[in-house]
């Protein structure tokens, strides 16, 4: 099992993120298949303020390339990410057009 951590922010306004997490406490089945599907067995989202962190615990079988290809090729979920971003804001830092970013592990207590 492999984990992943990303940020991302939202935009810093309290009624299009209260919008926003209500969209995650009952997402799409389309959305939750997909994520499945492309080898996550487990997600969490975190927020403070407007930033969001996400936490990927994934098999043998995922890889962000894999599931690029595959969220491209999914119409639901193509409306999802559009629908997603009227809530996101890109990081400071990151490339154009890039939503989460992978974060860097810095630390691990033995």
């Amino acid at each position: 099992m492999k984990r992943y951590c990303l940020a991302l922010d939202l935009k810093d306004d309290a009624d299009l993120i209260k919008e926003y997490e209500a969209y995650h406490r009952n997402i799409w089945s389309d959305i939750e298949r997909s994520i499945k599907d492309a080898g996550i067995e487990q997600m969490e989202i975190y927020r403070v303020s407007n930033r969001l962190f996400m936490i990927i615990e994934a098999n043998d079988t995922f890889s962000f390339e894999r599931k690029a290809e595959m969220d491209r090729t999914n119409s639901q979920v193509q409306a999802w990410e559009t629908l997603m971003w009227k809530y996101q804001q890109a990081l400071p830092g990151a490339k154009p057009g890039e939503k989460w970013v992978l974060m860097k592990k810095i630390f691990a207590l033995q």
